[in-house]
């Protein structure tokens, strides 16, 4: 019998839930992690934290740092270290691009979720610039606002 495609194991996503209210994202990438055997294991089991996490561009290369990603329960003494780097992959330009993003100034490398895409685990990461307390106050208004006009209209289609 056949897996169930819409099985929500199978389709486990991690979200940094406060990317998006602390920071503008500007430009989004895809990218791959390289992983050990037992990290897939616990991020298919949903045991991932990645709001903590940023990206660094070190020695030519990409860097996840501060993704959290629990021991794996059933390994044996190959288990992995929780709160380890891991190289992000990308292509060439794309790394020679956010490495001039981030040498400007005023920007950071985020990651907004981790996702299953197909049998590997993505990152999609984002250079984003930082908020203020008066533009997090103002995004906030706004969804109050939009909020209150979309329940006015399922008012008035009734």
């Amino acid at each position: 019998m056949a897996a169930n495609p819409k099985d929500s194991a199978r389709y486990t996503e991690i979200r940094n839930a406060k990317a998006r209210h602390d920071y503008f994202v500007e430009e989004k990438f895809e990218a791959g992690v390289a992983l050990k055997g037992t990290e897939v294991k616990s991020i298919r089991a949903g045991r991932a934290q990645i709001g903590d996490a940023f990206g660094r561009f070190e020695k030519g290369e990409l860097w996840l740092i501060n993704a959290h990603i629990d021991t794996y329960a059933f390994a044996s003494t190959s288990n992995h270290e929780p709160r380890r780097s891991r190289k992000l992959l990308l292509h060439t330009h794309q790394i020679r691009k956010i490495a001039q993003a981030l040498a400007v100034g005023g920007n950071a490398l985020i990651p907004l979720r981790m996702y299953f895409k197909e049998a590997l685990v993505k990152v999609e990461i984002a250079l984003c610039s930082g908020k203020k307390s008066h533009d997090k106050r103002e995004t906030l208004k706004q969804r109050v606002v939009s909020r209150e006009l979309d329940h006015e209209m399922k008012q008035r289609r009734r």
